[in-house]
Parts: structure tokens; sequence; C-alpha cells
């Protein structure tokens, strides 16, 4: 990023995304920022949460990273390894600070458990949908699915802020896997 321009648009599009996706955890967004405008800070003062990821040094990506560990240290972000059981990850999903009020899981068909992780993460973001939520990946490059939950008439705009920031989002159960 050394069009001080795209700097400042993904600098803004990393803070109006930890806001959409923690409103009330402004502290996510100062997490963010911090790794976004002093990486090597941000990397010392979260060595031992990096060492998880492999990361020692600062990273391209260091931002979303930063972004995709606060939200899971405040439970608004579940991340699913890429061959998890159905229980672990409706119990994981049910427990976020994010779910929505109405209760997906009825929704779910037996059938569906059975699935691969992959399906079966598809197969309960169609579910929140019918609520009234999404559920999104936000990728880090890795064979795990760290997956948010937000209201699903805002998955457009976490696509867009996520694109302008130079990240990739999936949601889930969507027709069309970008949206």
């Amino acid at each position: 990023m050394s069009d001080p321009h795209e700097a400042g648009t993904a600098r803004a599009s990393l803070a109006e995304i930890a806001t959409l996706l923690a409103p009330a955890h402004p502290e996510v967004a100062e997490e963010v920022l911090r790794a976004h405008d002093d990486p090597e800070g941000y990397v010392s003062a979260f060595a031992d949460r990096l060492d998880d990821r492999g990361v020692d040094e600062p990273v391209d990506d260091l931002p979303w990273i930063a972004l995709v560990d606060a939200l899971s240290d405040r439970g608004l972000l579940a991340e699913f390894d890429w061959k998890e059981d159905a229980a672990e990850i409706r119990a994981r999903l049910a427990a976020l600070e994010s779910r929505p009020s109405a209760d997906p899981w009825a929704l779910l068909a037996a059938a569906e458990t059975a699935l691969p992780t992959y399906d079966f993460l598809h197969a309960c973001g169609r579910r929140y949908r019918e609520v009234g939520a999404a559920l999104a990946v936000l990728d880090i490059d890795s064979d795990c699915y760290p997956v948010a939950g937000l209201p699903a008439a805002r998955a457009d705009e976490l696509t867009l802020l996520a694109d302008r920031a130079g990240f990739f989002v999936e949601h889930l159960g969507a027709a069309d896997p970008g949206t």
C-alpha cells in the first residue's frame, strides 16, 4: 500500500468493518487500526496470540488477522477447522454474541448435520438468512473458517468494505458466494 489514498481507504474500511461486526466493542477497531498503523508494535503487544498463527513479524494481512482475533476474543467470531463436527459448529455459532434472536436451528434438516464442514457451514448460512442474519467467513488464507455473524441486510456492505480494505469475505449460504 504505497499510495497514501489507498492506505487511507483501507484504514477507514477496516475501522468500518470493526464497527459493523463489533458495534458494542470499540476496542476491536482500536486493535485493528493499531495493526494497520503500527504493525511492529502490534506484533510485539500480541506476540502470544500471533504465535498460535505462526506470525512473528508484520505481514501484509496483519490488520485482517487482528480483526479475526479481536472478534474471537470477544465472542463475536468462531473459527472452525476444515473438518469440524456439526454439533460443535452449532454449539459455537449459538454461543456467538452476534447470533440472531430467532433460532435458525429449528429450520435445519437432520440430513444437513452429516454434511462435510464447508457444506454444513453453508447450510447454516442459508438457515441464518431465513431469520434475517448472515454468516461471513473472514478469509485469512488458511485451512480454517473464521465465521462472524451480522444482520443479513448489511452483508453487501461488509463485502464492499472488505474489498476496499483488500481482503475477502465469503457469505455462507448466499446464492452468490461473494455476497
